[in-house]
């Protein structure tokens, strides 16, 4: 481990359902406001990790390179699927501009997979900590001219020119993990601040920024976008459910 041990010096505890399982990914390509880009190896954050995943913010690259460790050894067989029908641009992973893109990228390599989808966004992979890092540990590969791309190989060639912009929660996160007062993070992110960190969170996507701004995004690739019709229509039939 880089540092999941320093964080969970009394056991790196996983859900014990995953162990000896097959393992499907099925994230989109889009920018991250930590991480630059967003992808397969992310996936894993939310499921492996319990609350205190709070605290390996601040060294996220090197938390997303420990996961894809446990991930290889605790799973006889990992696939991803990155859709990137509609790909997402800005500040992600939440406040995103979607671009139609019309692209599924799939391998049984995620470093490979986060590394295509990187580079036609316009990131240099070997630029990213968390790919460079997981390269060189032998988990991947990140560097575009040694990945066998199969189907269209000269889509490495485009540049989307993404970029990840700002958004007053990555000034936030700034102060909470990376700024000179990080020092406190081990405090914020520990009940009860951390029941304050959740309602700023809530506050800040869901009562500003989704009735007055992504709502209006939203409905407008529903409407607008053909994979937007496409999702209204599984909705309709049932297909998503009542929620989507």
């Amino acid at each position: 481990m880089l540092v999941l041990n320093t964080i969970y010096p009394q056991g790196i505890r996983i859900p014990d359902y995953f162990i000896g399982k097959n393992i499907l990914h099925l994230p989109t390509v889009k920018c991250h406001i930590y991480t630059q880009t967003t992808g397969a190896l992310n996936n894993a954050y939310g499921g492996l990790l319990n609350h205190k995943r709070h605290q390996t913010h601040s060294v996220i690259h090197e938390t997303l390179v420990d996961l894809l460790a446990i991930q290889q050894e605790i799973h006889p067989g990992i696939f991803c699927i990155i859709d990137g029908t509609t790909a997402g641009n800005g500040p992600g992973p939440r406040i995103m501009k979607p671009f139609q893109k019309d692209i599924l990228l799939a391998g049984n390599d995620q470093v490979a997979i986060d590394a295509v989808a990187a580079k036609i966004m316009g990131f240099d992979p070997l630029q990213i900590k968390y790919l460079r890092l997981a390269q060189e540990r032998g988990l991947g590969t990140a560097t575009i001219d040694d990945i066998d791309i199969v189907g269209d190989s000269e889509i490495v060639h485009e540049n989307w020119g993404f970029k990840v912009g700002y958004s007053f929660h990555k000034f936030a996160g700034w102060v909470t993990w990376f700024g000179p007062t990080r020092f406190l993070q081990d405090l914020s992110t520990k009940p009860p601040l951390l029941y304050l960190g959740n309602f700023y969170a809530f506050f800040y996507h869901d009562v500003l920024h989704w009735p007055f701004q992504e709502k209006r995004i939203y409905q407008s690739w529903l409407q607008e976008s053909p994979w937007g019709q496409l999702f209204e229509a599984y909705r309709k039939q049932g297909v998503l459910g009542k929620e989507g």
